[in-house]
């Protein structure tokens, strides 16, 4: 059922992005929501073998994360939408184990975002949007904070899944603040469409099984499927 569901994910993000027009704007915003749908449905049917939480915070994450794709159409409510999904990530990778982030990957990641603050968010402010600026300084801290804690998992799925996460949503910064991108479609939702994917496979998992104490983890790894 996963593999035939995977596979219909990849042959619906494919036509999305490939043989969708972008009028009428309803269907356009439609087709671009089946491929969620999907993935939802995929990470439900994965038997979570981190924790019953983990697997309905992920669930919750993809939700609003749908919900934003909609949105981000008028762009500071989706911008909202994911920043509050990405605060859903941040939740569920923090019950996971917990590891110190390697030097050189913290490093990359608070050289990124003050890379991006000064490129894009900066001359937005200095332009006089300051709502939108400060508003993409916020977004960049959540998604640093969130690539930041799925490192700390040390989980495959959950690192590879992030690294997309933060490519796709620098492409859409790029194309829409600094330059048009060639092949942009592709570029931003190919990526998030696979971050999403790694997520919601992340929920089974076979290396992660945190044990809990009064609601709180304690450790760790020792379950296999």
């Amino acid at each position: 059922m996963r593999k035939v569901l995977l596979s219909v994910i990849i042959i619906m993000g494919l036509v999305y992005i490939f043989l969708i027009p972008e009028e009428p704007v309803v269907f356009k915003i439609a087709m671009k929501l089946v491929p969620m749908m999907l993935i939802i449905m995929f990470a439900a049917s994965n038997t979570s073998l981190v924790s019953a939480h983990y697997k309905k915070v992920i669930l919750m994450g993809l939700v609003i994360s749908m919900v934003a794709d909609a949105a981000i159409y008028w762009f500071m409510a989706g911008l909202a939408a994911f920043f509050v999904a990405h605060l859903f990530y941040i939740t569920a990778f923090r019950t996971a184990r917990r590891q110190s982030v390697p030097l050189l990957a913290a490093i990359l990641l608070i050289l990124y975002g003050l890379f991006i603050v000064v490129w894009i968010a900066v001359p937005q402010i200095l332009s006089g949007e300051l709502v939108l600026g400060f508003a993409i300084i916020a977004y960049i801290a959540v998604i640093l904070i969130m690539g930041w804690e799925a490192i700390r998992t040390r989980l495959p799925l959950v690192i590879i899944g992030a690294i997309l996460f933060i490519c796709s949503d620098s492409f859409l910064a790029i194309d829409r603040f600094v330059t048009p991108l060639p092949a942009r479609e592709a570029l931003v939702m190919i990526t998030y469409y696979a971050a999403q994917v790694f997520f919601a496979a992340s929920i089974g998992d076979q290396q992660i099984s945190p044990n809990y104490d009064n609601g709180k983890m304690k450790s760790m790894v020792h379950k296999n499927r």
